[in-house]
């Protein structure tokens, strides 16, 4: 491996300027093409994806589509850089929208990235429990409702949901 720490916390903040900028205007391109072109994405509850184009598609439609669309921040709490393998651990919150009353809705996951060079990862996995989201969610949901902000989307998403 042989990245220095300034360079891996470097380029973890830069992965974090992008997710943000992804968040903001909802186009997860540069996003995604932080990923070497034969990266893997682990993401326990929608799969294993396989080369950084693969990563596009799955990032580019669930963050098009609720609850994605209405998560626009990514907080990251912790963080622990491991110069030997060039790997990043840390928590990141995935956080809602305000719902219009300035309460924080979100739920955490622990990512691992691995570092692969010249600004780019080639492995990234998120663990969670998807219980917690949903959790998170309803939680949203009622706030939402109780301020007259719940979105249509988010309605039908959680009519299917349950």
């Amino acid at each position: 491996m042989g990245f220095t720490r300034e360079e891996l916390e470097r380029e973890f903040v830069a992965y974090q300027q992008r997710g943000e900028e992804a968040g903001r205007r909802g186009d997860w391109t540069a996003w995604a093409d932080q990923f070497t072109e034969d990266a893997r994405y682990v993401e326990h509850a929608y799969g294993r994806f396989e080369g950084r184009e693969a990563i596009r598609r799955w990032i580019s439609g669930t963050m098009a589509t609720f609850p994605g669309n209405r998560m626009p921040l990514f907080p990251v709490d912790w963080c622990v850089v491991d110069e030997d393998r060039g790997w990043i651990v840390c928590e990141i919150f995935n956080r809602m929208e305000d719902p219009g009353d300035g309460s924080v809705h979100q739920a955490s996951n622990i990512t691992i990235l691995h570092y692969a060079g010249d600004g780019q990862w080639s492995y990234e996995e998120d663990v969670y429990n998807p219980a917690d989201f949903l959790t998170m969610l309803r939680g949203w949901r009622q706030r939402s409702e109780e301020l007259g902000t719940l979105p249509d989307e988010a309605k039908d998403w959680f009519a299917a949901v349950g």
